[in-house]
């Protein structure tokens, strides 16, 4: 009798991914599966950098183009969520990757991913006060997280 182990979320996140991208001419190399396994197990937000020194620790020779190339494809495909920065510090979300409210620390740029129920209902409502077919939202709180509330105060 075989062992079956139930999927995780990160294998079943990365499976759908694949599965996205088996119709592309995008030839997978160990690099590459290194980026997308980091970005479909990663709840941090990674950076661009984050990611590259991540899949530098296993594969030295990966470019950060490679990097670049890889987020580029995922975004085309709508399988990953870029959240932009006036400062050009973009990180990325290809764990969740639809519109959905960040809370972001504006000290230690932690971004967390609260569930908030009332995201459908404001968006109904911008489309009925503006008249506006929406196809993207980002709702995007800005302030200081516990950590450094309490860092703060000392």
């Amino acid at each position: 009798m075989k062992n079956h182990h139930p999927v995780t979320p990160k294998e079943e996140r990365l499976a759908q991914i694949l599965a996205k991208i088996k119709g592309r001419d995008f030839r997978l190399t160990p690099q590459r599966l290194a980026i997308l396994n980091i970005l479909a197990a990663s709840e941090d937000h990674p950076s661009v950098d984050d990611i590259y020194k991540e899949v530098r620790n296993r594969f030295p020779t990966t470019s950060i183009a490679t990097v670049y190339k890889t987020i580029a494809l995922l975004k085309e495909l709508n399988e990953v969520l870029e959240l932009g920065f006036p400062d050009g510090s973009n990180r990325y979300d290809g764990h969740r990757p639809y519109p959905h409210p960040h809370a972001i620390c504006t000290r230690c740029r932690k971004i967390m991913d609260p569930e908030i129920s009332s995201v459908d209902e404001l968006s109904e409502e911008m489309k009925k006060k503006t008249g506006y077919s929406f196809s993207f939202h980002r709702l995007d709180f800005f302030g200081l997280c516990p950590e450094c509330q309490k860092n703060s105060r000392k």
